[in-house]
């Protein structure tokens, strides 16, 4: 079996690690991509023309064209939960399988939510910058955050988890999202228009797809509070930028803080980003080593499950998954 890993040195580091690594060394000939750049297609079908199984960073996308022209190939491992960027009816009709990992950083995002809410609450970082550049900050009345009220978007792993935390914290706890009934004590479910309209800090954690493409826009921010504070640790395509700068530039919302946004690999937009009434961080939400080991580690469970003949965990084509790979053979007694 061999495996094509296409993290480049920098994110095989970061994004991957040594013991996941040395786990799947011990398991198939891994074959590593070298080169400073991610994988164009044309690159990604050189590099795996001998492999059984690809396992592809979040920037290596999966073309149409590269499952037709990868006949040994039989899965594309994606050590993300995003899959957008792999075309998995191309790779279902190829008969390859196509999986996602397990989302290994909820409590790493989590955690992210909270530092934003702490600091857009409290002036930390405008604070900080005001020293930095021998300024006397102003001293200006922060609010807390007991008592006040969270609105979550998208009640999935993340939403689930900052829900309990924030509850916690005696934060009044509101949920809008159409597929999910959420039924725990301490949130309340709502409309999209009244949590837009009724909450302290609005966060984002809903599902990229076709149908929350800006779902974010000028007319959802329109029903904010004049003292409500936005975050997006969603994906950037969720929101409309340009409507967000206006509404931060005009002060009809108080402020944002983002960890995603349209700019390359999902980072937050540098015009947004500057806005001074705005925390950005650098698409950092996982980038912790649990939450990277998490991730990776999933992928080394689902080759482990491939090379047993099983349908790993994370599959979302299986039942178009023709080219399975043979068995290797039980030695002889």
């Amino acid at each position: 079996m061999k495996v094509l890993l296409t993290h480049t040195p920098h994110m095989r580091e970061r994004y991957y690690g040594p013991r996941a690594l040395a786990a799947l060394q011990a398991m198939a000939e891994v074959i590593l991509h070298e080169q400073e750049e991610a994988l164009a297609p044309e690159g990604l079908v050189a590099a795996a023309r001998d492999a059984d199984v690809i396992i592809a960073d979040r920037l290596t996308t999966g073309p149409a064209e590269i499952f037709t022209r990868l006949p040994r190939l039989s899965a594309f491992l994606r050590c993300a939960v995003d899959i957008r960027n792999i075309d998995t009816a191309a790779a279902g009709r190829a008969g390859v399988l196509v999986t996602h990992a397990a989302p290994g950083f909820v409590a790493s995002v989590t955690e992210l939510a909270l530092g934003f809410l702490v600091d857009l609450s409290r002036g930390i970082s405008r604070a900080t910058r005001d020293y930095w550049d021998g300024r006397v900050p102003e001293a200006r009345m922060g609010r807390q955050l007991s008592g006040s009220s969270i609105g979550i978007i998208g009640y999935g792993a993340i939403g689930r988890n900052l829900a309990a935390v924030a509850a916690g914290l005696g934060m009044e706890v509101l949920v809008s999202d159409p597929h999910v009934a959420a039924d725990a004590p301490h949130i309340r479910q709502v409309g999209f228009g009244t949590l837009m309209a009724s909450a302290d800090y609005v966060v984002c954690l809903a599902v990229a797809t076709e149908a929350t493409e800006k779902l974010i826009d000028a007319a959802a921010l329109a029903r904010m509070k004049p003292d409500a504070f936005f975050i997006n640790l969603s994906r950037g395509n969720l929101v409309d930028e340009a409507a967000l700068a206006r509404a931060l530039t005009e002060g009809r919302i108080a402020g944002a803080a983002m960890d995603v946004g349209c700019a390359a690999d999902q980072m937050p937009s540098p015009g947004l980003a500057r806005l001074p009434n705005v925390i950005a961080t650098p698409h950092i939400g996982g980038l912790t080593p649990p939450a990277v080991e998490a991730q990776a580690f999933d992928t080394v469970g689902q080759l482990r499950a491939i090379l047993a003949g099983e349908v790993p965990p994370g599959a979302v084509n299986a039942e178009s998954w023709s080219r399975r790979p043979t068995p290797p053979a039980l030695p002889s007694r």
